[in-house]
């Protein structure tokens, strides 16, 4: 119960808290309703950069969910350049974050960071398909300790204008582990291997670290689904 009310904030919001808290006081001093305006804008910070625990599935092979959101439509398309995974498409999965989910971002699978790359960008609504080629992004790949190659991207949204990414090349990751965020609005696109169908259905709900979006171990067809 305690985890579930007292939930952690993200250290890169601990400035915005801060800024939006000493913003609401000096106000406050000028008019007394700005302060409870300043508090609201203070409260909404601590909601935005909140960092809820999370129990990830640990069998070799799962591929979980890298945000919180809703799932797009999925469809193939060959992933950027500088993720080095061919020039033939891959199946796409993209998580559309709006302003009211939780920001930080996970590592889908266990592996190692083997390829990294930044690149500004324009700041199309991220619900768009066009979002994935022409928005500011940070664009990651992941080498299984089988081999396997999957490349995940953080994507700037509409009002995103900050990308944050902790990883380093050749550093060792594991599934569900913390490694960013995007601020206020924002997408991540997995690419699946070659072969891999997606275990998600447009419109689902994902929840990061948590929800399995993959298994690079099933021979399983995609799944269907609607709404009921």
């Amino acid at each position: 119960m305690f985890r579930s009310v007292i939930v952690p904030i993200h250290r890169a919001g601990w400035p915005f808290i801060g800024i939006a808290l000493a913003a609401a006081i000096l106000l406050g001093l000028l008019w007394e309703p700005l302060f409870w305006l300043g508090l609201l804008l203070t409260a909404y910070c601590t909601y935005f950069f909140r960092n809820p625990p999370r129990v990830t599935p640990t069998r070799v092979g799962l591929v979980v969910a890298p945000a919180d959101g809703m799932v797009q439509p999925i469809h193939r398309a060959v992933p950027p350049p500088e993720l080095e995974l061919g020039d033939q498409p891959l199946t796409r999965v993209s998580i559309f974050l709006n302003i009211f989910n939780v920001h930080v971002n996970r590592v889908p699978v266990d592996g190692s960071i083997t390829a990294l790359s930044y690149r500004p960008g324009k700041f199309f609504n991220a619900a768009m398909d066009k979002a994935s080629e022409d928005n500011e992004r940070m664009s990651l790949k992941v080498t299984t300790y089988d081999g396997i190659e999957l490349g995940f991207v953080q994507i700037a949204g509409l009002v995103a204008r900050r990308i944050v990414c902790n990883l380093k090349l050749d550093e060792p990751v594991r599934a569900g582990q913390v490694f960013g965020l995007i601020r206020f609005g924002s997408r991540l696109d997995v690419y699946l291997p070659d072969g891999v169908a997606p275990l998600v259905v447009p419109y689902q709900i994902t929840t990061a670290g948590e929800t399995v979006i993959a298994d690079l171990q099933s021979n399983e067809s995609a799944r269907q689904g609607e709404e009921r």
